[in-house]
Parts: C-alpha cells; sequence; structure tokens
C-alpha cells in the first residue's frame, strides 16, 4: 500500500451518477486510488449517485470513511436504508461544509450540480 502526504482527503461530488458513464468509472477509479494509497475519505454521507460508488469502493477497501449529511437530507440521500462507514448528521448545509473542512486535509470535486459546485467554492473561500 502506498502512502501519502494527506490523511483524510474530502471528495464533493453529485447525488445522482450522471449522464456518462464515464463520471462512475472515475468515481469507482478515485476511490481505488484512496484505498491503494490509505487516505481516509469524508463525503456528504449519501449512499447513492458517484457519492455512494466513491465511498462504498473506498469502505470496501478497508479505509475509515466519515459521511456527513444535514438531517434534512437523510431520507433522500438514504434511499436504501444502508449507511457507509461512520455518518454524522448535522444540522445544516453550513454545518456539513464546516464539518466536512475540520475533518479534511484537502478537497477533489467531482461531477455534480450546484450544490457540489457551492461546496468546492465555499472551501476555497475559507482557505484564501
Amino acid at each position: 500500500m502506498n502512502t501519502s502526504k494527506f490523511k483524510t482527503i474530502c471528495v464533493f461530488c453529485g447525488s445522482n451518477l450522471g449522464k456518462h458513464k464515464s463520471y462512475q468509472d472515475a468515481a469507482i477509479d478515485l476511490g481505488k486510488e484512496l484505498v491503494m494509497k490509505n487516505i481516509n475519505l469524508v463525503y456528504g454521507g449519501g449512499n447513492i449517485g458517484l457519492m455512494g460508488l466513491i465511498s462504498q469502493t473506498v469502505f470496501n477497501g478497508g479505509i475509515q470513511v466519515l459521511g456527513i449529511i444535514p438531517k434534512a437530507l437523510m431520507d433522500k440521500e438514504h434511499i436504501t436504508g444502508v449507511t457507509i462507514g461512520e455518518v454524522k448528521p448535522v444540522e445544516n448545509m453550513h454545518q456539513r461544509k464546516a464539518e466536512m473542512t475540520r475533518n479534511a486535509d484537502a478537497f477533489i470535486a467531482m461531477p455534480g450540480g450546484y450544490g457540489t459546485l457551492e461546496e468546492l467554492f465555499e472551501v476555497i473561500t475559507w482557505h484564501n
């Protein structure tokens, strides 16, 4: 297993699979890379879409997974009712981003919607 200077990476991405299979392949490849480099995952807490693919890949590889999700989204983004790794419910989106930032050394954005962009831009703003 390779090591990285990063212990934990936060991945922002969609709760759907996207319009192209290449998005799904990239999510799985990223998950495998995190496992290979022994990097923990922080993500949005959903078990569906690209979030589900990345988190399940990392979890199956034996690496720590922390999902941070607003309580209001738990029913929407946990459709199967199965959690992946540790799930930390928070009150709102602002707390979600703050908790993700506290728990990650670096950030990666993958395909997603406006929420993914908003999360990324806020983290960039906080770190400038």
